[in-house]
């Protein structure tokens, strides 16, 4: 383990639209592009990073062995089995920049009782995003 740098969870993500996906957390969350491998409309895999902290995401395909296994909010009455948690600095500035770039706030911005200041939202294709300033590695 010792020569791994990064995140060594990674979330991994489909969406409907990933082109569209990709730009929009990038300007909505401050995601930044790692890597985007695409044939048009089409990506068959992105790394987005955020800090030291990574997602990957990929065009729904049901397919593959894989994308036969997960399902998007919609199918499932806007309901999920997990979430990405994210640690920023500014909850408030992050709050203010993707409630800007449209993302539905579902849980609004307050302090918390186990520390930090921290909020819930949707992105463009409904998954649910937890932003705040409550950093577990700091325990």
């Amino acid at each position: 383990m010792d020569s791994i740098v990064g995140s060594t969870i990674i979330p991994s993500l489909r969406y409907r639209n990933a082109p569209a996906a990709i730009e929009w957390l990038c300007r909505a969350f401050g995601f930044e592009k790692h890597a985007v491998y695409a044939d048009g409309d089409t990506v068959h895999h992105a790394q987005l990073t955020y800090g030291p902290g990574m997602i990957m995401l990929g065009s729904v395909d049901d397919s593959s062995e894989w994308g036969q296994r997960i399902v998007q909010p919609d199918e499932i009455g806007g309901r999920e089995t997990q979430a990405c948690s994210v640690v920023v600095s500014d909850a408030d500035e992050h709050y203010a920049q993707a409630r800007a770039a449209g993302a539905e706030i579902v849980v609004e911005i307050a302090d918390q009782d186990y520390g930090g200041r921290a909020y819930t939202c949707r992105d463009l294709e409904g998954r649910l995003w937890w932003f705040g300033t409550y950093n577990p590695w700091n325990l």
